[in-house]
């Protein structure tokens, strides 16, 4: 049996070898339980398994599968990023690169002015929520009383 590692690298990210490999896998940015699983499931590999004990192969095995999910027939409503703007297709976006493609997402919505890129533009909040009772610390960027 492979020695038992505390800290397993995957898709760039440092995950905690005593947890169950499902729940460490849901670090890495952009990757939740449901799409963990199903990596899992498709990889052969143990959801309850401890991430310290995976070999290498099985890592390896799991990114080829993340950065590659429709090669191995992972179904499109799984994936967080489907009809992409740019390029129309389904895709999975994870790690640095999720950060990114949000905030060209968020820039693109102010520069053509539509109501949610309006309400970011604004700090007020965008889904609908009332603003009455909360979010007051985000309408007024002042502490303190004013004279």
């Amino acid at each position: 049996m492979a020695e038992f590692r505390h800290i397993v690298r995957l898709a760039n990210t440092d995950l905690k070898g005593e947890k169950p490999v499902l729940y460490a896998m849901k670090k890495i940015k952009g990757i939740d339980t449901a799409f963990a699983n199903a990596v899992l499931t498709i990889a052969g590999v143990d959801k309850h398994k401890k991430a310290g004990n995976l070999i290498d192969a099985e890592v390896k095995k799991l990114q080829d599968i993340i950065e590659e999910p429709f090669k191995y027939d992972i179904p499109s409503w799984i994936v967080n990023r489907r009809k992409d703007y740019e390029t129309g297709e389904d895709k999975h976006v994870f790690g640095p690169n999720l950060r990114l493609t949000l905030e060209d997402d968020i820039k693109r919505m102010k520069k053509i002015k539509s109501y949610k890129g309006l309400r970011h533009q604004w700090g007020l909040t965008v889904r609908g929520q009332k603003t009455r009772s909360n979010f007051r610390n985000k309408r007024n960027k002042t502490s303190g009383k004013k004279r």
